[in-house]
């Protein structure tokens, strides 16, 4: 094991570290939330924000650590706004202080958007900032979701914040987390989201453990997440090939395509992406801010250090290393590996432990999304248009459909009726 430990220390390679300006504090209070129970870590009363002495030290130790030339800092939380406007424009003084010359800083901020007025807005783009800006589809889903602190909906709130950032040259990354009521409506939410007018969306789906060791009622089913995972590439490949992105499908296809993942759930190992909380305590991840998971603080080692430490190796390493062998022999393993270790709880077939509680919807997805998936890829790369790589697409779905009626079986093989599955997602 210390051999191994030794060979997959990677010292100098990139990482990215989450950090964590008010910990978990937010002004909403979003019903599948994950993140506002770590505030029973710390003592009553406790000050939930990064101090500039310590905001010194995180930017200065963040580009001393990184191999450069472009160091990504991502701002989370909580409700990472809620450190103020004063807060983000002393950590860009401080990266120009310690940027060495010929680097540059490339700044996430991830926020539910609801603080974002002009200030905000003039301020996140005169410093090219990128912006994830969480709105969960449809109004009505999202209002059941991620509602204040007063049990009042967010949506237009946030609607309003993304319109605000495009009249001032930003298009946020809009980040729609995946629930059980949510999955039911694949088409009504791609489409809501498409109609934001952003060009990129991520999918989170939400996974949460109940205390008698099952998952929560909101949390989706495998079954849903593979369904709409489907049911949203087939709407996607009809319409939107080269003017919307998808973060899944175009890590998938990056894969399928010879390519590598960026996206650390996909990736074979894990451990490269840090989480600072705003006292300047190191955890392992963003899902394993647990006492457990603390690898240490800024205050008494530094981040290179604590990246590659042994601790951390170990924790990347156990993604590879606790497969199960139903992984190991699954046709889909190079564009899943496993996903995330936190969701893998569940059983393999011969009873093993490790495997991914949605396995079975990404495998849905994956056989589904593969064939369509290569052909946009290869008519694209030969010189297609995307305009015409959709057409071909849509033809060949049409023809799948001909004789299929609302109450015929659905031609994805779910067993279900067509307008019960994917009838809506017809092209």
């Amino acid at each position: 094991m210390d051999q191994l430990l030794r060979e997959a220390t990677r010292t100098g390679e990139p990482f990215v570290v989450m950090a964590k300006p008010v910990g978990p504090i937010c002004n909403l209070e979003c019903s599948y939330c994950y993140y506002l129970g770590t505030a029973a870590f710390y003592e009553r009363p406790h000050q939930f924000r990064m101090s500039d002495e310590m905001l010194d030290t995180y930017v200065r130790q963040y580009i001393q650590a990184s191999p450069g030339p472009v160091v990504h800092f991502v701002w989370h939380g909580g409700e990472p706004t809620l450190a103020g406007l004063d807060f983000y424009r002393r950590a860009v003084e401080l990266q120009q202080r310690y940027l060495p010359d010929g680097w540059t800083c490339w700044n996430n901020l991830q926020t539910n958007g609801t603080l974002l007025d002009d200030e905000w807005c003039a301020f996140l783009a005169d410093a090219h900032f990128d912006v994830g800006l969480s709105i969960d589809g449809t109004p009505w889903l999202h209002d059941l979701q991620r509602r204040d602190h007063n049990g009042h909906g967010t949506y237009d709130r946030v609607l309003a914040a993304a319109h605000r950032l495009q009249a001032h040259g930003i298009q946020p990354d809009l980040l729609c987390t995946v629930t059980d009521a949510l999955a039911q409506e694949p088409v009504a939410v791609y489409r809501a989201l498409r109609s934001v007018g952003s060009k990129w969306l991520q999918f989170i789906p939400i996974v949460r453990r109940s205390p008698g060791g099952g998952t929560t009622p909101d949390s989706v089913t495998p079954e849903a997440y593979g369904r709409f995972l489907s049911t949203v590439f087939d709407e996607w490949m009809h319409h939107d090939v080269g003017m919307m992105n998808v973060q899944f499908f175009a890590e998938t296809m990056r894969v399928w395509a010879g390519g590598t993942a960026n996206l650390c759930v996909m990736a074979p190992t894990c451990g490269r992406v840090l989480v600072v909380e705003h006292d300047g305590a190191v955890y392992s991840c963003d899902h394993f801010v647990t006492p457990e998971h603390r690898i240490g603080d800024l205050a008494n080692a530094d981040l290179g250090t604590l990246v590659d430490a042994p601790v951390q190796v170990r924790f990347g390493l156990d993604k590879r290393d606790g497969l199960p062998g139903q992984c190991l022999a699954c046709p889909w393993l190079s564009v899943c590996n496993g996903g995330c270790p936190k969701d893998r709880f569940a059983f393999a077939e011969d009873g093993a432990p490790g495997l991914n509680y949605l396995c079975d919807g990404f495998r849905r997805f994956f056989a589904h999304a593969e064939q369509p998936a290569k052909h946009i890829t290869q008519r694209v790369r030969g010189g297609a248009s995307a305009a015409t790589v959709m057409a071909e697409l849509r033809a060949q779905t049409l023809e799948r459909w001909r004789g299929v009626g609302r109450n015929d079986p659905c031609i994805c093989g779910s067993g279900r009726k067509a307008k019960q599955c994917c009838w809506s997602s017809r092209p």
